[in-house]
C-alpha cells in the first residue's frame, strides 16, 4: 500500500539543507503541508539567512507540494512555539513534528567553553523539548501525533571531541523514552533517528570511498515512515545511512545476583566482574527494574 500524507500537516525543523532539505521534500511529495523551518544559520549556529528556507519551499512548489518558510531559531522557547503557530497559522492543523534542527561546535571537552556546551545542549536537546511541548498540547487535542527527534552515534557509541553533542543526543533518547508513556492513549507516536549522511556538518568526517554512498536522501525514507499513521511503534529509536537502516537498542547482561539478605562486599564485584559484564548473556533491557524480580524469584527471596 503506497503510503502518504494528504491532508497532514508537518514540521521539519533545520530543513534548509541536508537531511531536513530531504525529509521535507519526501513528505511533501506524498501529500503533506510542510513547514520548512531554518534561520539559514553556519553549522556552528551563527549567523542567518532566510533565502535557505525559502529555496526548499520554492523546490517544494514547483514539484506540486505546498510548503511555507519559518526562520525561527528552535533554541528559544517563544521562537520554537512560533514555529508551530506558523503551521496553525497556515493549515490550521499539526500532524508531524520532524525535530533535525542541529548545530556542531566540536572540540575536546578540555578545550570546550561552557557557552559551547550550552548552546550546542540548547538547539538539540530544548530546541527539541520546545517544539515538541508547543506541539503537544495540539496533538492531545487531536488524538494524533507523531514526532521523530535526531539522535546520533555520538550518544550511544561516542566520538572525540563531540561531548556536548554526544550528552544532548543521548538525551533525546531518554525524552521519548519516557514521553512515549504519555503519548500513547492519545495516539502520539514518538520515535528517533540515528543517522550518518554526507551533509555540510559532516562532509570533512567521511572516510574516502564512503562518502559518495551516504547520500541524505537514501535516510529519509524512515523518517517519512515514522511520521506516518501506518506507523503504530513508540521508543524506537532506528538508525539509516547509505541505504541501510537496523534498530538501536540498549541492552542488559544476565550479570550475577548475590544474596540480598549478606554483605557485598567490592572484592565479590570484583571477583566477578567479567561476569557482569560478559555481553554473551545480553538481552534487550526489559525496563526500569531490569531482570530484579525475576533474580530475586530465583534466590527464594520472593515469589
Amino acid at each position: 500500500m503506497t503510503i502518504r500524507y494528504d491532508n497532514r500537516v508537518a514540521i521539519v525543523t533545520g530543513a534548509g539543507a541536508g537531511l531536513g532539505r530531504e525529509h521535507a521534500k519526501l513528505l511533501a511529495s506524498r501529500g503533506a503541508k510542510v513547514v520548512v523551518n531554518d534561520p539559514g544559520g553556519a553549522v556552528d549556529g551563527r549567523g542567518s539567512a532566510n533565502a535557505v528556507a525559502d529555496k526548499v519551499v520554492e523546490e517544494i512548489k514547483a514539484a506540486g507540494g505546498e510548503a511555507v518558510a519559518n526562520y525561527d531559531s528552535v533554541a528559544d522557547e517563544k521562537s520554537a512555539a512560533n514555529i508551530v503557530k506558523t503551521a496553525m497559522d497556515t493549515w490550521g492543523r499539526l500532524d508531524i513534528l520532524v525535530a533535525n534542527a542541529g548545530v556542531l561546535r566540536d572540540k575536546a571537552f578540555v578545550n570546550m567553553s561552557m557557552e559551547d556546551f550550552e548552546f550546542v545542549m540548547k538547539v538539540h536537546l530544548m530546541g527539541t523539548v520546545y517544539c515538541t511541548k508547543a506541539a503537544w498540547p495540539i496533538f492531545r487535542e487531536r488524538q494524533y501525533g507523531r514526532v521523530i527527534v535526531t539522535t546520533s552515534g555520538s550518544g550511544t557509541v561516542g566520538n572525540f571531541g563531540q561531548s556536548n553533542y554526544g550528552a544532548a543526543k543521548m538525551a533525546l533518547n531518554g525524552f521519548i523514552n519516557c514521553l512515549r508513556f504519555e503519548g500513547a492513549k492519545y495516539n502520539i507516536m514518538l520515535n528517533a533517528l540515528s543517522p550518518s549522511a554526507k551533509t555540510r556538518m559532516t562532509e570533512n568526517l567521511l572516510p574516502p570511498g564512503v562518502a559518495e554512498y551516504m547520500r541524505p536522501e537514501l535516510v529519509s525514507p524512515v523518517v517519512a515512515y515514522m511520521a506516518s499513521e501506518e506507523c503504530k511503534v513508540s521508543g524506537y529509536i532506528l538508525a539509516g545511512t547509505a541505504g541501510t537502516f537496523a534498530r538501536v537498542q540498549y541492552f542488559m547482561t544476565e550479570g550475577v545476583a548475590f544474596d540480598p539478605d549478606k554483605p557485598v562486599t567490592i572484592e565479590m564485584i570484583q571477583e566477578n566482574f567479567e561476569k557482569i559484564t560478559d555481553l554473551k548473556t545480553a538481552t534487550p533491557s526489559v525496563g526500569l527494574m531490569g531482570n530484579i524480580e525475576r533474580q530475586l524469584r530465583e534466590l527464594g527471596k520472593i515469589k
